[in-house]
């Protein structure tokens, strides 16, 4: 009896395979509310008219409260023209299925939040304090902050974004302060030696505030304890800034010649680099300006101020501890975090939502310090002793 039986098809093609579910691809999945700042004296939002218009156009439904726009320069009417619902009441604003804010909401305004809301705001991790991720999580919210957002390349796009802005807008408003302290000016003139600059930071803010000093015509040292940070400013700026790992002998040294620094060293947790005694020394009517405050000091001294009131003098030296310095410049700033959050909403288009990229994308589940109210970053439960959940294990 013969065993051999006929089939058309090979043996490859008998073997079993993984099955592959359908991503759908869905149209309009979210409707976008744009509350209004609240805090801070905030003058910067997250979309342009423009990216309205566009967003829209794919299916979306925007919401935005009244006035949202007017501290960048933005009417309702334009944004009204550019399809989007203008409400006065920030409870609708709130109550849509994500919500995009420059700063993180207050209390009462989580109440307005509907539960399993997308939340894309910043975090200021170092102005937060436990009850402001108790109460997210009784709302089971999924939040993302600024800080965390990474690309396909494991760079923080945002922070890199609003830090080229921050580090720029540091020395220009630093060129201000020094001319109202002391009458200088940050660049020299023939026969005028320039003023000394001190940047604490070598990274992305440090090398933007590099370049506009030196484009203003400052004399400049950068401090760093990163070896690799200091080689690669070396390299952009053709090794015209001296650099030096932060020493506390050479770093007070130059501190006490300096006639503004900046601090562009974020400080978690960790202690101030430049201490009381070293401020002391300092030139009476020089400047301190620490931007990354909100994510803890880099001078002791150093304390969080306002937009109505922007520095504190303390031994004789101006002191700027603004947590949102680039609401200085809010038009450009808004621009350029419209134009991340176009791509970036448009992207999650495409990929079928945002639980489709959470399941298919790792960059985007480190985006995220909540997910269904779980606390999903470590540093911060850390901080605030919550419970941790690993984010791998809650979305897979």
């Amino acid at each position: 009896m013969s065993t051999n039986i006929f089939t058309p098809f090979t043996e490859e093609e008998l073997m079993p395979k993984e099955e592959k579910l359908e991503v759908i691809k869905k149209g309009k999945q979210f409707s976008i509310g744009i509350p209004k700042e609240t805090c801070l004296n905030e003058r910067r939002t997250c979309i342009t008219p423009d990216a309205v218009q566009v967003l829209v156009e794919h299916g979306h439904e925007i919401i935005i409260e009244s006035g949202s726009g007017e501290g960048s320069f933005f009417t309702d009417l334009q944004y009204s023209e550019s399809g989007a619902k203008i409400t006065n009441d920030p409870k609708e604003a709130f109550g849509q299925d994500l919500i995009l804010k420059i700063n993180p909401p207050t209390e009462d305004e989580i109440e307005y939040m509907k539960p399993n809301t997308y939340l894309v705001s910043a975090l200021q991790i170092n102005l937060r304090d436990k009850e402001y991720f108790l109460k997210l999580a009784e709302k089971k919210i999924n939040a993302i902050a600024f800080e965390f957002i990474v690309d396909e390349y494991k760079q923080l796009s945002l922070v890199r974004l609003i830090g080229e802005i921050a580090g720029t807008v540091s020395i220009l408003y630093a060129s201000e302060l020094l001319a109202l302290s002391n009458g200088l000016m940050l660049g020299g003139i023939t026969g005028v030696r320039p003023a000394e600059v001190v940047i604490l930071g070598a990274g992305i803010v440090g090398e933007f505030a590099t370049k506009a000093a030196i484009g203003l015509g400052a004399s400049v040292k950068v401090f760093d304890n990163s070896l690799s940070k200091l080689r690669r400013l070396h390299t952009i700026v053709d090794s015209r800034v001296p650099t030096s790992i932060i020493d506390p002998k050479e770093l007070s040294k130059s501190l006490r010649r300096a006639d503004v620094v900046i601090g562009a060293l974020p400080r978690l947790n960790m202690t101030p680099i430049v201490t009381e005694d070293m401020v002391m020394k300092m030139k009476k009517g020089s400047v301190i300006i620490d931007i990354t405050i909100d994510n803890g000091k880099v001078i002791e001294t150093s304390e969080l101020t306002t937009m109505e009131d922007p520095y504190v003098i303390k031994h004789g030296v101006i002191h700027c501890g603004l947590p949102n310095l680039t609401s200085r410049m809010p038009r450009t700033t808004t621009k350029a975090i419209s134009n991340f959050f176009l791509s970036y909403i448009l992207n999650y288009d495409e990929e079928g939502g945002f639980e489709n990229m959470l399941i298919r994308k790792n960059e985007m589940k480190q985006s995220l310090y909540m997910y269904k109210g779980r606390h999903t970053k470590k540093i911060i439960c850390d901080r605030f002793g919550l419970t941790y959940h690993d984010i791998n294990l809650l979305i897979f």
